[in-house]
């Protein structure tokens, strides 16, 4: 009956918080992906259960007590002087749950600071900050609940604002097909501190919906993330600049209603495809429609929308690097570290004669 209980919370949760959908307006580094591995999935995976603590900030059903006393360092080199990072530590509790602690930070730089008149006076920062309290449990046989309350911060040279948002997930998990799927609502929540008085701005809400599957006797994980499902038409025109973007070239009207509703199903999709030659590696690619239609250069397309990376598993600590390519002109590295602090301190017995 507990359980029963807080599954209703779980899903009733985002009517109770002052849900703000519609537009991208505030916080939106809230949707730049956290990690290596995730980075190297396409930017949103959802459905992925193991022990890797990265994953809860995805999706928080996905924390597991799997992830006890580990630790997680992230770091983005984004773009130009633009840097990203986050950390996060994982507890667990037999009548609790799982628990973690988690902050995400944004920083943009330095910039140039003048008058009116043009005069160089010094120069101000800007950025972001996010914390992730984070609770998962286990609520049915193959089926976990989690939460992520998320308070945010953000300050631009003088202008200050403070919002908070929740992440809401459900996940069915079948470890022996090695199989997940996971339905999660993200950043629900409201500003309460806007950056000038009575401007309150619309936050980034998301609904994803994820698959994962691990081929039976072959070494590939394949992962399909369904996102902004609360958004159908993700299209959008350029400003005295209107360009139709197609899979074909001359087309019938009748042709490019069908590929145009191709184009905008496809943008929801995130398509990836891991390689898991042994428990300690994995290599994975991935493709974003989305990105590649709206980064893309005509004629140019290059590997935009692709990404990459790998990830190699010690006992004691991990690594895994992602890249993914948002246009031609660049592209993001990601670097991701875990330890283990279970497997520090251990010490053998010796017996003394």
């Amino acid at each position: 009956m507990r359980n029963i209980n807080i599954l209703i919370i779980l899903i009733f949760f985002p009517f109770f918080i002052n849900a703000q959908v519609g537009g991208d307006g505030v916080f939106t580094f809230l949707e730049i992906p956290n990690s290596a591995k995730v980075a190297s999935l396409g930017g949103a995976n959802i459905s992925i259960y193991n022990d890797d603590l990265n994953m809860a900030f995805q999706n928080p059903a996905l924390l597991n007590s799997d992830m006890e006393r580990k630790v997680v360092l992230n770091y983005v080199n984004y773009f130009t002087d633009i840097n990203l990072g986050s950390v996060a530590y994982a507890f667990n509790n037999k009548k609790i749950g799982t628990i973690a602690i988690g902050l995400q930070f944004l920083d943009y730089g330095k910039f140039i600071s003048a008058d009116a008149t043009g005069i160089i006076i010094g120069d101000f920062s800007a950025s972001d900050y996010a914390l992730n309290i984070i609770w998962s449990k286990q609520l049915f046989k193959n089926i976990t609940g989690g939460i992520n309350i998320k308070p945010l911060y953000s300050s631009y040279e003088t202008y200050t604002s403070f919002g908070i948002v929740a992440d809401v997930g459900i996940s069915y998990i079948n470890t022996e097909k090695e199989m997940a799927t996971s339905l999660t609502l993200k950043n629900i929540g409201t500003q309460l501190k806007p950056f000038t008085d009575d401007n309150y701005e619309s936050i980034p809400f998301d609904i994803q919906l994820g698959f994962s599957k691990k081929l039976n006797h072959a070494p590939f994980r394949v992962n399909i993330t369904a996102h902004h499902l609360n958004t159908w038409d993700l299209t959008y025109d350029v400003p005295e600049e209107v360009t139709t973007i197609s899979f074909a070239e001359d087309d019938t009207d009748d042709g490019d209603d069908l590929y145009d509703f191709l184009d905008n199903s496809f943008r929801h999709l995130i398509v990836g495809i891991e390689i898991i030659p042994l428990k300690s590696f994995y290599a994975s690619i991935a493709y974003n429609h989305q990105r590649r239609q709206e980064m893309a250069i005509v004629d140019k397309s290059g590997f935009t929308g692709f990404s990459w990376g790998f990830g190699i598993k010690l006992k004691k600590f991990g690594f895994s690097f992602g890249k993914a390519t948002y246009h031609l002109a660049g592209s993001s590295s990601y670097f991701s570290l875990y330890a283990d602090l279970s497997k520090f301190g251990k010490t053998k017995n010796v017996k003394v004669d």
